[in-house]
């Protein structure tokens, strides 16, 4: 039996924010609303004496020879210690003996690329046309990978920063601007919310950032922090404004994501979208949101390309186990 082992840099040079993987992502939303994934709840390890958590999540797509069972953790105390808070690691399997097909010591890059290409697909049917000013609460690495995401489905000329570290906003600002052909700069928590047309939320916060009365007509939010029931970055008002909420699965957003205790809110599933069923944004001027809260189908779209194009490339060392 042969194994291939992949490190975070060998998937670095075989994965990216490109059109193909995010339609490799987009494939899974719309198999997971067709009926044609087995997809368990998330398992979760929580360690609250270090801010730590770690995730399980698995998926298995009729028809598709692997799937991917995947550990990922975030502990929100790392970058005091100079260590990035997410990491992880998945596994494909055999779907017809469940024998491992390779190992990917990702650290986590997998998951925050199809957590950004999530965000981006949501952009795509939901965001207004014309994108002139993109905002982004919080500043840490999911903040960037969203922000170059995004330029996969919409243009935008401007991008506003509000972070509590005014540092970390300053510079986050400053790597946009220099990376991408934007101005950007800091902004108030409330400038962020009125004045977008893309609004982006990252943040692990436990309480509400995100005010109804501050987002505009054509507003679309997509709001991917909250992953857990102890977190929170929308007020319940936002969804009861919103004249569309989109998740990513209904039962997972109302036990840890933004609908959790929202029950007078109706979500349609991303995949409705992606599928055909649903038009996605219906009028200029509607307020659209979209809470992520991540699911196992896009772990195994994404580690199978990754496989794939490790195998095609020669990338990673394979093993006799």
């Amino acid at each position: 039996m042969t194994i291939r082992i992949a490190s975070e840099r060998a998937l670095r040079a075989c994965i990216e924010l490109d059109p193909e993987t995010l339609a490799e992502v987009e494939a899974g939303f719309t198999a997971l609303a067709e009926g044609r994934v087995t997809q368990p709840p998330i398992l979760r390890v929580d360690v609250p004496e270090h801010r730590g958590e770690v995730d399980v999540k698995s998926a298995y797509v009729r028809g598709l020879d692997s799937f991917a069972v995947k550990m990922s953790s975030g502990f929100f105390d790392n970058p005091k210690r100079g260590l990035p808070s997410g990491g992880g690691m998945m596994v494909l399997l055999s779907s017809e003996t469940g024998v491992p097909v390779a190992v990917l010591l990702d650290n986590g890059y997998l998951t925050d690329v199809r957590t950004a290409l999530a965000g981006a697909i949501a952009a795509k049917h939901l965001a207004p046309e014309r994108v002139t000013t993109v905002g982004v609460i919080g500043a840490g690495n999911q903040a960037r990978l969203q922000v170059s995401a995004l330029r996969l489905a919409r243009d935008f000329a401007h991008v506003l920063v509000f972070a509590r570290d005014d540092a970390k906003a300053d510079t986050f600002a400053a790597e946009l601007r220099e990376r991408y052909d934007v101005s950007a700069e800091p902004a108030t928590l409330e400038g962020v919310c009125r004045e977008s047309d893309v609004l982006i939320t990252t943040t692990p916060s436990q309480a509400p950032l995100v005010r109804a009365e501050w987002l505009r007509p054509g507003t679309h939010v997509t709001a991917m922090g909250s992953d857990a029931e102890d977190k929170k970055e929308l007020e319940p008002e936002v969804l009861r404004r919103a004249d569309l909420v989109v998740v990513d699965v209904e039962a997972q957003s109302r036990r840890l994501g933004e609908l959790r205790g929202v029950d007078d809110v109706a979500p349609i599933e991303l995949g409705t979208i992606t599928k055909g069923a649903h038009p996605g944004r219906m009028r200029p001027d509607d307020i659209t949101v979209c809470d992520l809260t991540g699911t196992g189908v896009q772990d195994t779209m994404i580690a199978r390309m990754a496989h794939r194009r490790c195998v095609e490339r020669g990338l990673g060392t394979d093993i006799d186990a």
